[in-house]
């Protein structure tokens, strides 16, 4: 590598991060690789990306030195990053040009930036699509090959105090400190990667462990607790509810009760239904639905959403009073109306082949429509997903939900109770 190559340094977060605005889940790690390192790298520069990988939690001297140092940096503050607003602020007061600030259009922006020009990209569902990516990528190249022919003032700080001076560092360790970046880079991108390719495989275990290791190296990420929470209590070692309990209290932190992210939500309503099914204490199904409706209406989530209306209909049948089991089926049914009817019109929308989590929409559209009745659809609906299944798991997944509506349907149908 040419000592004289220009260093672009990324600041961003990683992995899928909930944008607490919208509800959405974004894929950050999409983001660099299909449009930020691309886009970079064809300009000639070296890229970095070290924001939540080079530091734990504190800005260090190394962090200080690379924001300092680096001829480009590009920000991106999609979900409100905290480590990325502060470092794009440590940037701007340094470095009075060469800083390129990007967001999610979608989300709102924490502080004031009205003043600084900010590259806005989409995301479809967790992922970019393809022609979103090819678009954002050109557009960014353009953008970066402007900024690095003809540098001008892009930090507040230096337009609003032109005389300020810039600071100078010395060469002295700053390639070192470049290559100890990219290691560290490297080696949680390798382990993020095996961390994935076990989940995808099915491979509870393995994932569990690969996630717990990456974990210890950023205890107070949500994404990567939640990950080793869903594989521990999915990997059943050593027992099922032994890894439930296990995954129950790797969540805690995330304060599940307080929270308002679909996914803390989510997966502390899966494992209070996975518990209820063992104890079969109501007061765990209570616990498990007041999570999962509180995930559907906070952000409409279709996940939470579904399962909510499942859970309300087991308990339906466990109710004494004719009343309260008559509420728990029509609120169920009001949920799944509510999830039809916005998830065919996503479906409808132009961008909809190229969302990542098209597949988990149409179980979940066979799911609420065999709920309802609607067998033919849900038929439809159910040939969809079955084509897009990547993981064996999402296919158990979803039978063992599509087993408990039909039971549901048609002993409501029959007039008798549900065997929960």
């Amino acid at each position: 590598m040419s000592e004289k190559q220009k260093i672009c340094f990324v600041v961003m977060g990683f992995g899928k991060k909930t944008d607490y605005e919208s509800g959405r889940l974004l894929d950050l790690d999409a983001t660099y690789e299909a449009i930020i390192q691309p886009s970079v790298e064809a300009n000639g520069y070296r890229c970095i990306r070290a924001n939540e990988i080079l530091h734990s939690g504190v800005i260090d001297v190394k962090m200080y030195e690379m924001l300092l140092r680096a001829d480009l940096v590009v920000a991106d503050i999609s979900t409100g990053n905290v480590n990325a607003v502060y470092e794009l602020g440590v940037r701007h007061a340094l470095r009075p040009y060469s800083t390129i600030v990007m967001k999610e259009k979608l989300g709102k922006l924490h502080f004031d930036l009205d003043h600084t020009a900010t590259f806005m990209y989409e995301h479809l569902g967790e992922d970019i699509g393809n022609r979103e990516a090819k678009r954002a990528q050109t557009e960014l190249s353009k953008l970066i090959e402007a900024v690095s022919s003809d540098p001008k003032p892009d930090s507040p700080v230096y337009t609003y105090i032109p005389f300020l001076k810039q600071p100078t560092f010395t060469d002295d360790e700053f390639e070192e400190v470049l290559t100890d970046a990219e290691e560290a880079q490297e080696h949680f991108s390798s382990l993020l990667s095996e961390a994935e390719d076990a989940a995808g495989a099915s491979q509870h275990s393995k994932a569990a462990s690969k996630f717990r290791s990456l974990l210890e190296m950023r205890p107070d990420n949500p994404y990567l607790r939640q990950q080793t929470a869903l594989h521990t209590y999915k990997s059943k070692h050593p027992s099922e509810p032994l890894a439930l309990m296990r995954a129950l209290h790797l969540l805690e932190s995330l304060e599940p009760e307080k929270s308002n992210d679909p996914e803390t939500l989510g997966l502390t309503g899966a494992i209070h239904k996975r518990l209820w099914q063992h104890n079969q204490d109501r007061a765990t199904l209570d616990q498990s639905i007041q999570f999962y409706e509180k995930g559907f209406e906070l952000r409409g989530d279709y996940y939470n959403g579904e399962n909510a209306a499942t859970c309300l209909e087991i308990r339906s049948a466990l109710q004494e009073e004719k009343d309260e089991a008559l509420y728990d089926r029509m609120t169920a049914t009001k949920i799944r109306n509510a999830i039809l009817e916005s998830l065919l019109i996503t479906i409808a929308s132009d961008d909809f082949d190229e969302r990542a989590d098209k597949h988990w929409i149409y179980a979940t559209l066979a799911n609420c429509s065999y709920a309802l009745g609607k067998t033919a659809d849900a038929e439809v609906y159910e040939a969809h997903f079955f084509e897009l299944l990547s993981a064996d798991w999402q296919k158990e997944t979803y039978l063992e939900g599509k087993q408990k509506v039909i039971d549901f349907y048609n002993n409501s149908i029959s007039g008798s109770t549900v065997d929960a």
